[in-house]
């Protein structure tokens, strides 16, 4: 099995309760494949970079999850025909980056520093 992560735009009309629908719906095809849903981070409404289909805006949901190489292609081809999907683009993590994933998952927030004009 291989670590993807997916990164996809959902339409800006669905409200909260829907983009959760879509992203666990879109995470059951994952699992319904035989893969592994690892994490899933919605980080809400952006501005995009040029207009897709009429929209501005867009929901955007990534998901890591472990998969065969067909899932992928499935999940690939699926989100294709979702017409709630504006856009989407599954990569294959390596180790390099799972690596760089853990070690900024493990370290810990800054503190604010206090300067002190004595």
């Amino acid at each position: 099995m291989n670590d993807y992560e997916v990164t996809y735009i959902l339409r800006p009309a669905l409200e909260e309760n829907e983009v959760e629908e879509r992203a666990n719906a879109i995470a059951e095809i994952v699992k319904g494949q035989g893969g592994e849903v690892t994490g899933i981070e919605r980080l809400g409404k952006k501005r995009l970079a040029y207009e897709i289909a009429d929209a501005r805006e867009g929901t955007y949901v990534v998901m890591q999850f472990k998969a065969g190489p067909t899932v992928s292609k499935e999940l690939d081809r699926l989100l294709k025909l979702h017409e709630d999907v504006l856009r989407a683009l599954i990569v294959r993590l390596d180790a390099k980056m799972l690596t760089h994933m853990a070690a900024l998952a493990a370290a810990a927030p800054p503190q604010p520093q206090t300067v002190s004009f004595s």
